[in-house]
C-alpha cells in the first residue's frame, strides 16, 4: 500500500498552486480597494435610488474583501506549513491529509475526519 504522505512532486505542485492563489487573492484585494471606499451621499450628484444601490454594492464589496482576506490568511498559513515541513499533516491529529483533499482545498489544515468533527461541534 502506498504511503499516504505527500511525495516531493505533489508537495511542489501544492506549493505552486498556493503561491498562484496567494498572488490572485492579493490582486483581487488590490483591485477591490476602490469598491470598498465610503459612498458619497451628495444628493445633487446622485439620486436616492442610486445611492442605495451604491451602498449595497459597497457592502457586497466589503463582504467579498473580508472573504478574500480570510482565504489569503489560510493560503499564507499553508505556505508557512510547507516551509516548516508540517504541510499535509492534520493540525489536530497529526495524521496525513489525503492528497485528493489537498487538491480540492490546498490550504486545508485538518484531515476530513477532524474537519467533520470541528463542523459538527
Amino acid at each position: 500500500m502506498p504511503s499516504p504522505e505527500l511525495e516531493a512532486d505533489q508537495l511542489e505542485a501544492m506549493r505552486i498552486l498556493l503561491e498562484e492563489q496567494q498572488q490572485a487573492l492579493e490582486n483581487q484585494l488590490q483591485l477591490g480597494n476602490d469598491a470598498t471606499q465610503p459612498v458619497t451621499l451628495d444628493q445633487q450628484s446622485v439620486g436616492r435610488v442610486s445611492r442605495i444601490d451604491a451602498i449595497q454594492q459597497q457592502q457586497m464589496a466589503l463582504a467579498s474583501h473580508d472573504q478574500a482576506m480570510q482565504m489569503l490568511k489560510q493560503v499564507q498559513q499553508a505556505l508557512r506549513r510547507i516551509e516548516s515541513n508540517e504541510y499535509g499533516y492534520c493540525q489536530e491529529c497529526a495524521e496525513p491529509i489525503a492528497f485528493a483533499r489537498l487538491q480540492v482545498q490546498p490550504f486545508a489544515g485538518l484531515c476530513i475526519d477532524c474537519q467533520s468533527a470541528a463542523e459538527s461541534a
